[in-house]
């Protein structure tokens, strides 16, 4: 698993003596602004004097701790999602009824136009934590370096917010394989604490598309708002093809130790999104502990059906054991409709598998609506 790490890092800092500027893909959630956030923005906006924003057309960027120029209006945004589960299944007692899936704030800015920054935080019900704080260096588009607390760099699903991952919640394969334990239930959203160096490089075809994005990190290894407990990080590196613009082809790779537990992770995934609506992901991943084997996969899509409604279906799978045994199998269907950008609701209808269960095939019926402030 190292070895497969450390070509994944070798090959991508080699290709970057090809990049130039302007970063085309990223792995930052970006949700945009509702109403109320918007108008926010706007009136700092207009409040921002020429000297704070500093001076964007100069050409040397001063330093030092008196300077307070080079400093962007910081952009507020947050949205919530509302949920409401039934489920049928046997002890499950119709399912959780209505919930707070999430509600999110943050706030994002630069400095000195190349560090860009974000803190995020949510709250579940009663459960109120930090989400996202990190700083990154985006100067140029083969490398830019980020610190801080942020999502691991492995899988496509992973990165990707609620918003925008199609589905209801995320799949088997990202909250089983990107957390921090076998099998764990997704301890804070497949985030740790650490240093990634990203970038874009290799430039082709007419539109001038990037056709390499790459990923390397190290983290504590321990989750979300945890500081190392035992000097052992997570080493997690990425590589991915954009042949075509809109199409990636992703190669993924984890080696580390955390809790006396050795694991080692590689994936594979492919997406595509086109302009007009149409959306297509999948993966596939193995994780390999120091008492077992698991892996996973889901494939996903969406049509657009007009301006406002969106049908998706997905199909996925978790083997604990890598074993038919236990397999854990969802089919869903996902009728979407979105009203406005900052409005949307969503039915999901999942026919489980669960073949390691007493009451193997039951049904679950979520309703949700998603809105930004």
């Amino acid at each position: 698993m190292k070895k497969i790490f450390l070509l994944t890092l070798a090959l991508s800092m080699g290709a970057s003596i090809w990049a130039e500027t302007a970063p085309e893909t990223s792995d930052v959630e970006s949700e945009g602004s509702g109403f109320l956030t918007s108008a926010i923005n706007n009136a700092i906006e207009s409040a921002w004097t020429p000297t704070e924003q500093g001076n964007a057309s100069s050409e040397k960027v001063q330093y030092g701790r008196k300077v307070t120029d080079y400093v962007s209006a910081p952009k507020f945004g947050g949205y919530a999602i509302g949920k409401y589960e039934y489920n049928d299944q046997d002890g499950a007692k119709g399912g959780t009824g209505f919930s707070q899936r999430l509600i999110r704030f943050y706030i994002d800015g630069t400095i000195l136009h190349d560090f860009k920054y974000r803190i995020q935080v949510q709250t579940n019900n009663d459960k109120f934590h930090m989400k996202d704080v990190f700083i990154e260096w985006q100067r140029y588009d083969f490398v830019r370096i980020k610190v801080g607390q942020f999502k691991r760099a492995f899988g496509f699903e992973n990165p990707m917010n609620p918003w925008d991952i199609l589905t209801g919640d995320y799949s088997y394969f990202t909250k089983k394989l990107t957390g921090d334990y076998r099998g764990d239930a997704w301890s804070g959203g497949g985030r740790d604490q650490g240093i990634q160096v990203q970038g874009d490089v290799v430039k082709i075809g007419q539109d001038r598309h990037y056709l390499i994005h790459y990923q390397a990190g190290i983290w504590n290894g321990e989750g979300i708002n945890k500081s190392d407990a035992d000097g052992r990080k997570d080493y997690i590196g990425s590589i991915q093809f954009q042949p075509v613009k809109g199409l990636f082809i992703g190669a993924f790779g984890w080696t580390g130790e955390g809790n006396g537990e050795k694991r080692d992770k590689y994936a594979f995934g492919v997406k595509y999104d086109d302009p007009a609506g149409w959306s297509l992901r999948g993966e596939w991943g193995h994780s390999h502990y120091t008492s077992a084997n698991d892996d996973a996969w889901y494939i996903v899509g969406a049509i657009p059906v007009n301006n406002w409604f969106k049908l998706c279906a997905q199909y996925q799978t978790y083997r604990p054991g890598k074993s038919w045994a236990t397999a854990q199998c969802t089919y869903s269907l996902i009728p979407e409709f979105q009203l406005h950008k900052n409005l949307k609701f969503q039915l999901q209808y999942n026919w489980n598998d669960f073949r390691g269960s007493a009451d193997k095939h039951f049904n679950q019926l979520w309703a949700e609506v998603y809105f930004r402030f």
